[in-house]
């Protein structure tokens, strides 16, 4: 059984951890974002199923293209960045199933419907996007996950015909701490949870 984390590390990956909106000149390199994968890829998935893909815009015009998709508020966020994620999933990700769950077909466990399908993809891939920005905090970058962005926009200009589609996008990189917001209220464990 894993250890508890220390208070320094639930402080980097929850309690003080933020939003970015502003990022300093700091590179994430391509071993940067292999190595993020490599942490992201080991979390739980239906079946792991792992349906989510990602494109790391790095490139000034791919950022450029992104920022044309996006709105007004989340254009200088993305061109700011030195990189922002397309997170997207893959609506057919059973199709990679006899690699990813070898031991049975679970094929029929999601192909019977596209739209159980779509489900589960879209779930699966917002934890997997979650994944990523845990991930990303534990090796010491800092994230600003967007949701203010035409998806077509984006499906058109970054999947085209593959039939992956965009869950949600993230900027990564180093903070600056510029344009942060004190932090706001969170509710109460009475107001969201219950024992039952």
């Amino acid at each position: 059984m894993a250890d508890a984390l220390n208070s320094a590390a639930l402080a980097q990956l929850f309690t003080e951890a933020r939003t970015h909106y502003g990022w300093d000149a700091t590179p994430v390199t391509e071993a940067d974002l292999r190595q993020l994968y490599d942490v992201v890829k080991m979390g739980p998935t239906s079946a792991n199923g792992s349906p989510a893909r990602f494109l790391f815009c790095q490139s000034d015009d791919a950022r450029a293209r992104l920022a044309a998709c996006v709105s007004e508020a989340n254009k200088p966020k993305v061109l700011a960045a030195p990189v922002t994620v397309v997170i997207g999933f893959d609506p057919k990700f059973y199709d990679r199933l006899p690699e990813l769950f070898p031991h049975v077909d679970a094929r029929p466990w999601f192909n019977w419907s596209a739209d159980f399908a779509r489900e589960t993809a879209f779930r699966n891939a917002s934890l997997q996007g979650a994944y990523l920005i845990m991930a990303a905090r534990a090796l010491g970058w800092d994230t600003g996950p967007m949701s203010g962005f035409a998806k077509p926009a984006v499906d058109a200009a970054f999947w085209g015909d593959t039939g992956i589609e965009t869950n949600f996008i993230c900027s990564l990189g180093k903070g600056s701490g510029e344009g942060l917001f004190p932090r706001l209220p969170r509710l109460s464990f009475e107001d969201a949870a219950r024992i039952l």
